[in-house]
C-alpha cells in the first residue's frame, strides 16, 4: 500500500538519513505513525539508490520478533540479519524498548561506523535511564504527534475520501474523528471511536502496564477524569478532593503516579501557569491537553462539540510541533 508522506517530519530527517554515528530516535504516541513513517524512509532510501538488501526492518510488535526480549538475543537477530551486508546497513526496529539492555546493543552497533540505525518508541520510558546515561549525544530524538488538521485533510484526500465543503463541518469531523492516521481509513463514525477506544486499551496493556496498576478501576476513574478536564486548570489536589467527594479514597501519591503514567505513554501533556506569582500557580494548577482529541470522544459518545477546548487543545498540540520543527 502506498504511504501518505508526513512531509512536515521527513524533512526534519532527512538530513541524518546516513549519519552512522547519530541513532534517530522517533516517539510518540502509540498508533500516530511512527511504523509508516520509518517504512516511508526506507523507500525513499530505495528510491535514492540504496539496495533493498540493506534495508533491514525489526518489527518488535510482530509475530516472530515478541519472543526477543533480551539484549543477547537482540544482537544476535540483528547480527544474523546483517552479517553478509556490503557497505551501510540501514536499520531499523519498531518498539525497541521492548527489549531489556536495548541500549547496549545500539551503542554497539554504532560504534562500528557502518550502520545507520532508527528505532521508535511509544512512550518516554524509551528516552529515560540507561539510553541517556549510555547515549549521550549519540542519539536524537524526533517527537511524531498524530495529524494535524491540514494533515488530516491532505490524507483524506490521498485516500480518496470525501471532504465536506463546509470548512467547520471538517473541522468538526476532525476533532471528533481524532487524528490517528488509521481511523482514516473506516467509514463509519463508530468504527473511528472504536479504533479510538482500541488505542487507549492497548497503551494501558502495552505502556502503562510497566507501572503496575495494582487497583485498575482507581487509575481509570483517574484518566477518564484527566481526559474529562482536558484544557481546564486543575491541580493534582483537585482531582484527590473530587474523587474522595465520590467515595473514592485514593491517595495523593497514587494520583501523581497515574497522571505520570499517562503523561509517559503520550496520551496526555501538561502545561504550567506562566504566572508564577499566582495562588493558583502555586497550588500547583496545571492544564493538561490531550494528545489527540478523539481520546474525549471515544469516553463521550453525545458528540456535544465546545469548541472553546477543542481549539485550545489543538493550538496547544500545534506550538509543540512548531518548537520540534524549527
Amino acid at each position: 500500500m502506498q504511504l501518505f508522506k508526513r512531509e512536515n517530519y521527513l524533512k526534519k530527517i532527512r538530513g541524518f538519513y546516513d549519519a552512522a554515528d547519530i541513532i534517530k530516535v522517533i516517539t510518540g504516541v502509540r498508533r500516530c505513525g511512527k511504523s509508516s513513517l520509518m517504512l516511508t524512509i526506507a523507500d525513499e532510501l530505495v528510491d535514492r539508490g540504496v539496495s533493498e538488501d540493506n534495508i533491514i526492518y525489526i518489527d518488535l510488535d510482530k509475530h516472530g520478533y515478541r519472543n526477543i526480549k533480551s539484549a543477547d538475543q537482540l544482537d544476535a537477530l540483528i547480527e544474523e540479519k546483517t552479517m553478509d551486508i556490503k557497505g551501510t546497513k540501514y536499520l531499523f526496529i519498531d518498539e525497541v524498548q521492548n527489549v531489556d539492555g536495548f541500549e547496549e546493543v545500539l551503542n554497539g552497533f554504532r560504534s562500528e561506523d557502518d550502520y545507520s540505525i532508527f528505532v521508535t518508541g511509544s512512550n518516554s520510558y524509551l528516552l529515560s535511564g540507561e539510553l541517556v546515561t549510555k547515549l549521550t549525544g549519540r542519539y536524537i530524538e524526533f517527537e511524531i504527534y498524530t495529524l494535524s488538521f491540514e494533515e488530516y485533510e491532505s490524507m483524506k484526500l490521498f485516500y480518496k475520501k470525501s471532504i465536506s465543503s463546509n470548512p467547520l463541518e471538517e473541522l468538526s469531523s476532525y476533532i471528533i474523528d481524532g487524528g490517528f492516521p488509521r481511523s482514516i481509513q473506516f467509514d463509519s463514525v463508530a468504527d473511528r471511536r472504536t479504533y479510538a477506544q482500541n488505542v487507549i486499551k492497548e497503551i494501558f496493556e502495552k505502556d502503562i502496564r510497566r507501572i503496575k496498576v495494582k487497583d485498575r478501576d482507581a487509575f481509570e476513574i483517574v484518566k477518564n477524569f484527566i481526559i474529562n478536564n482536558y484544557a481546564s486548570p486543575i491541580s493534582i489536589n483537585n482531582i484527590v478532593d473530587s474523587l474522595r467527594k465520590n467515595g473514592n479514597k485514593i491517595t495523593k501519591p497514587t494520583v501523581i503516579k497515574y497522571v505520570h503514567a499517562l503523561l509517559d505513554a503520550k496520551i496526555i501533556y501538561d502545561c504550567s501557569r506562566y504566572d508564577m506569582k499566582s495562588k493558583k500557580s502555586i497550588k500547583g494548577e496545571k492544564k493538561y491537553y490531550l494528545a489527540d482529541l478523539s481520546f474525549y470522544y471515544a469516553l463521550n459518545t453525545d458528540n456535544q462539540m465546545n469548541y472553546g477546548p477543542c481549539l485550545e487543545n489543538i493550538v496547544y498540540i500545534f506550538m509543540q510541533k512548531v518548537m520540534i520543527m524549527r
